[in-house]
C-alpha cells in the first residue's frame, strides 16, 4: 500500500479538535449549517419524499432522517435518504479547484452514525473536516474520465475515512476502510445532469451509505488488497493517480477552506455568467419581452449547459439558458425561484430560446484556476451592454458574506422547520462543539419541525 495513503489515513484518525486552527473550525461550522440547509430543502422534492415513504415499512431504529415527520431509520438508510435530499437541489457546497462535493458526501453519514453511536459535536465535526481533506487531495491526485461526476467516486472513499473515524478506529481501521470502500465506488456520469435524470442523486447518497457501512465491514474482518486506491483510482474510475503532492502542507492547508459555496439554485460552472447577466439586468433595467438576445462567451465545461428546453426540474438545473431567463423573469436565482412553476412559465421558455452560449478558448485556457464569463445582452430598442468577470462571487477573491450564507440556510430550512427551530438550529450548529451527542441536534430540530406534509 502507498505510504501517502497511510499517513492520510494516521492524519484522519490521529488529529483532535484541539489541533485544527480556529479559522477552520469556523468555517467548517459555516458548512455544516450550509449542508444542513440543503439537506432539509432536498427533502420535500417530491421523489426524495416517495422513497422515504417507500423505505418506512422497514425503518428501524437508531438514527434521525432530517425530514417533516422526522422518521428514524438504521444509520445506513438515514445516511442514503439525508445524501439523496442534499443532492436534490443543487444548492450544496464544494471544492473549488478539483471537482467534488465533499459535504454532501460525508456529512449525512457522519449524522447517522455519530446520532447512533452517541458521538460528540466535536467528534462529528472533526471527521467532517479530516474527511474533506481526504476529498480534497485524493481529487487532486486523481484524473477521473472525462465523463464521470465525482459523487460516490472520491468522495465514497472520503465517507468512508470520515466513517471510520468517527466509529473511533484507528489508523489501520481508518485505512483498511478506504480499501475496502473501492470496491463501492461508482460510475455516475455528467449526462445524467443535463439529462434530468435524478438517478445521479443516488451516487451523494450511496456515499453516506458508505460512510456508515463500510467500517463495519472492516470490524467485521473484512479485507483488501494493499494497493486498492491506487489501482481504484488509476486504472479502474480514472485515468491516472499521483500522489506525488498528497501530503503537500498536511495540516497547515485545510481542504474544507478551500471550498465554494451557492447561492444560485443551479449548476457552479453557470455561476459566473450569472453574476454577468445580474451586471447587466441592473444596467439596463429591461423586462423580459424587451430583450432581443443573451449572448454568453465562458470556458469549455460551462459552455455546454446550453439546454434551452430543460424537460424536468432537475434539468433545468444545469440549463443556463433556463436560469438566466428564470434571473430576468423573477428577479433571481436562488431556491424558490428556480421551482418546479418556473418550467411551465410561459415567459420564461420564450426567453430560454434566446439565450445563446459558446466557448472562448482564451477562457478555457484558464480554468479552473479561474471561471471567466462575459454577457451581452441586447435589447429590441438597440440598446446594448456587456459585463465580464475571471469568477463568479463567493469565489477565493470575492467570498460571500456569513450573513449571506445565514439568509441562505434560513430560507432553506423553512421548509422543514418553524421559525423558531431555524433559530435553535443556528445556534447549535454555532456550538456544535459543545453537544456530548449527536442526537441533541436530531433532538432540537424534531420539537420544532413543521408537521408531515399530506
Amino acid at each position: 500500500m502507498g505510504l501517502a495513503i497511510e499517513k492520510l489515513a494516521r492524519f484522519v484518525a490521529g488529529t483532535r479538535w484541539e489541533d485544527i486552527p480556529l479559522p477552520v473550525q469556523r468555517h467548517a461550522k459555516l458548512v455544516l449549517l450550509d449542508t444542513l440547509g440543503v439537506i432539509l430543502a432536498g427533502s420535500v422534492r417530491p421523489e426524495v419524499r416517495r422513497l422515504r415513504e417507500r423505505l418506512a415499512t422497514t425503518a428501524g431504529t437508531g438514527s434521525t432522517v432530517y425530514a417533516r415527520g422526522w422518521p428514524v431509520h438504521d444509520p445506513r438508510t438515514a445516511a442514503l435518504l439525508n445524501g439523496i435530499a442534499g443532492r436534490a437541489i443543487e444548492l450544496c457546497e464544494g471544492t473549488r479547484l478539483v471537482t467534488g462535493q465533499p459535504a454532501m458526501q460525508t456529512l449525512p453519514g457522519l449524522l447517522a452514525v455519530g446520532e447512533q453511536a452517541n458521538r460528540s459535536g466535536r467528534d462529528l465535526l472533526t471527521a467532517l473536516v479530516v474527511g474533506y481533506e481526504i476529498a480534497g487531495r485524493l481529487a487532486t491526485a486523481f484524473k477521473p474520465r472525462p465523463l464521470a461526476h465525482q459523487n460516490g467516486q472520491v468522495g465514497l472513499l472520503a465517507a468512508a475515512a470520515a466513517g471510520a473515524r468517527v466509529h473511533g478506529m484507528d489508523a489501520a481501521g481508518v485505512s483498511l476502510s478506504m480499501r475496502i470502500a473501492t470496491t463501492l465506488v461508482l460510475t455516475p456520469s455528467y449526462t445524467n445532469a443535463v439529462a434530468g435524470a435524478t438517478n445521479l442523486n443516488v451516487a451523494g447518497g450511496m456515499s453516506g451509505y458508505a460512510c456508515a457501512l463500510v467500517p463495519e465491514l472492516a470490524r467485521a474482518g473484512f479485507e483488501a488488497q494493499p494497493d486498492a486506491i491506487e489501482e481504484a483510482l488509476a486504472n479502474l474510475v480514472g485515468d491516472d493517480f499521483n500522489p506525488a503532492n498528497l501530503l503537500e502542507e498536511l495540516g497547515t492547508r485545510w481542504e474544507i477552506t478551500r471550498n465554494y459555496f451557492r447561492l444560485y439554485a443551479c449548476c457552479n460552472p453557470v455561476h459566473p455568467a450569472l453574476d454577468c447577466l445580474q451586471a447587466v439586468l441592473e444596467k439596463l433595467r429591461p423586462q423580459a419581452e424587451d430583450i432581443e438576445r443573451i449572448h454568453v462567451a465562458t470556458y469549455r465545461f460551462a459552455s455546454v449547459m446550453r439546454n434551452a428546453a430543460p424537460h424536468n426540474y432537475f434539468a433545468s438545473k444545469y440549463s443556463f439558458p433556463h436560469a438566466a431567463a428564470v434571473m430576468v423573469v423573477r428577479g433571481n436565482a436562488g431556491h424558490r425561484a428556480i421551482d418546479d412553476r418556473a418550467l411551465r412559465d410561459p415567459q420564461i421558455a420564450a426567453l430560454r430560446q434566446r439565450v445563446h452560449m459558446e466557448e472562448d478558448p482564451v477562457m478555457s485556457a484558464v480554468a479552473p484556476q479561474l471561471r471567466p464569463a462575459r454577457v451581452t445582452v441586447t435589447l429590441k430598442d438597440g440598446r446594448t451592454a456587456t459585463h465580464a468577470v475571471e469568477s463568479h462571487r463567493g469565489d477565493f477573491h470575492r467570498p460571500f458574506e456569513e450573513s449571506e450564507l445565514r439568509g441562505k440556510f434560513r430560507d432553506l430550512a423553512a421548509e422543514a422547520l418553524t421559525p423558531e427551530g431555524i433559530a435553535r438550529a443556528e445556534e447549535m450548529v454555532e456550538q456544535c462543539e459543545c453537544w456530548s451527542s449527536v442526537g441533541e441536534l436530531a433532538g432540537t430540530l424534531r420539537h420544532c419541525g413543521l408537521p408531515q406534509a399530506d
